[in-house]
């Protein structure tokens, strides 16, 4: 199963920049931003909370290259991620090879 996204001849990979102080991953096609995602952390996991991508990017894998970067990231670090945001909860049902970078589902909290 392929995992790139296919994309109009001549067109450039997104420059992906993680902003830990602005909790959000950016990329950037030819030095303009393209799309984000938005985080959180919690010791060794990271919340996946909204994918953005600028309409005039849209469907040229900017998403996509956004997911797999955070996944590697994340894989790198030794952290699980929580899918809050759609576009990642999708990813992980279409590709279960990712399986191991979901974190365990939380007990509910009594009280």
């Amino acid at each position: 199963m392929s995992r790139t996204t296919p994309r109009p001849a001549g067109a450039s990979e997104p420059v992906i920049t993680d902003h830990a102080a602005e909790r959000r991953y950016e990329a950037r096609l030819d030095g303009k931003l393209a799309g984000w995602v938005e985080y959180g952390r919690i010791q060794n996991r990271l919340v996946a909370l909204h994918t953005e991508v600028l309409p005039e990017f849209e469907g040229r894998g900017v998403a996509s290259a956004l997911v797999r970067h955070v996944l590697g990231a994340a894989r790198t670090a030794g952290f699980t991620i929580t899918p809050r945001c759609p576009f990642f909860a999708r990813h992980f049902e279409r590709h279960p090879e990712d399986g191991d970078l979901l974190a365990p589902p939380r007990e509910p909290r009594e009280g």
